[in-house]
């Protein structure tokens, strides 16, 4: 069997084991779901350039769903710009 390690930052990995605890589930399940649903996509031309551009802006930030403990505003004293539908489990 063939393993992909996947290295996440602190917010991100926190937010999927609060997602993963509240489904009763693992963080791998987590993990693998997300691969099914983009493999099941991957021959739409949005999904394709979907994955370049996070590979992209990956290298510099954080994705929307992630915590926000690391943001600008934290240490800038400026008020959170996280989304409201953002994933507070």
């Amino acid at each position: 069997m063939h393993a992909i390690h996947i290295h996440l930052e602190p917010a991100e990995a926190a937010v999927i084991s609060r997602y993963a605890k509240a489904l009763d589930v693992s963080p791998k399940d987590i993990a693998y779901a997300g691969l099914d649903q983009l493999m099941s996509r991957a021959n739409d031309p949005a999904t394709r350039q979907s994955v370049k551009d996070c590979r992209e802006w990956r290298r510099e930030n954080l994705p929307i769903w992630a915590d926000t403990e690391r943001s600008v505003h934290a240490y800038e004293g400026a008020p959170d710009d996280q989304p409201e539908e953002n994933l507070h489990f």
